[in-house]
């Protein structure tokens, strides 16, 4: 099996908790670990300390997003780009990752996956919470 680098996992990352906010919306029940296996082949750490701690601390996440949202709430942005975010910030607070490194992986999926203008709002957030820490 291929080691995936980091940057690859955190696209596996998006499409879980992009997963997981489909069940959520659809009220329909899940089982993070296997929702984690569906998508990812090999148990990896990383992939679960990040989907495991954006889950855990999802209210403060949002919160933080809502607040540095400008005129937005996270609930409206799509699955995608909300997953992106709720990486982005969770990385910045509250694991060791350098700050530059967390803004530039939200970034680089953003412009894989987002339009442009909620690519600068993922942006701007993420650097307000940078400047807040």
């Amino acid at each position: 099996m291929e080691q995936l680098n980091r940057s690859e996992l955190r696209k596996k990352i998006m499409t879980i908790l992009y997963q997981v906010n489909i069940y959520k919306n659809n009220k329909i029940s899940y089982n993070l670990e296997n929702v984690i296996n569906e998508v990812v082949e090999i148990d990896n750490e990383f992939v679960k300390e990040i989907v495991y701690g954006v889950t855990t601390y999802q209210r403060e996440i949002d919160e933080i997003a809502n607040k540095y949202l400008d005129g937005w709430t996270i609930d409206r942005l799509g699955n995608t780009d909300r997953a992106i975010l709720e990486i982005g910030i969770y990385e910045l607070l509250y694991t060791s990752t350098p700050d530059i490194v967390c803004i530039n992986e939200a970034i680089e999926l953003a412009k894989l996956y987002s339009d442009d203008e909620v690519r600068r709002m993922i942006n701007g957030v993420l650097d307000k919470v940078y400047h807040s820490k």
